[in-house]
């Protein structure tokens, strides 16, 4: 299973970015999980934002209302739209994946992506 990441880079206070992340290989894409998560420099990873199977989103408290997390089955693909982004969202971002297959659960993850947020 691969992940890719993409869209990333440097962007200014107030600016917005759509992070993508193409999912290939043996992987049920509908009936995973999909997440985004995210590492600033010398900080824990942590959850940015999640999408279920069904449909149904969830995200960390300072994202609400400002970034949207999306899934496309048909093309197989995980979408982070970041709006108004702020310094403090200047992270490494990755894309996950978890699945569930005969009671056990797989986690797979993307190389991560840059956003830098800066003047």
């Amino acid at each position: 299973v691969q992940l890719q990441a993409s869209g990333g880079g440097l962007v200014q206070p107030g600016g917005s970015l759509n992070l993508s992340c193409a999912v290939s290989g043996s992987i049920m894409f509908t009936t995973s999980d999909a997440a985004w998560y995210r590492q600033a420099p010398g900080k824990q990873r942590e959850l940015a934002a999640r999408i279920l199977s069904f449909g149904k989103a969830d995200y960390a408290d300072s994202e609400k209302g400002r970034f949207t997390i999306s899934r496309d089955s048909a093309k197989s693909t995980v979408s982070l739209l970041m709006n108004r982004l702020k310094p403090e969202d200047t992270a490494v971002y990755y894309c996950n994946m978890e699945e569930v297959r005969a009671m056990q659960k797989y986690d797979y993850w993307g190389q991560g992506t840059q956003v830098t947020v800066s003047s």
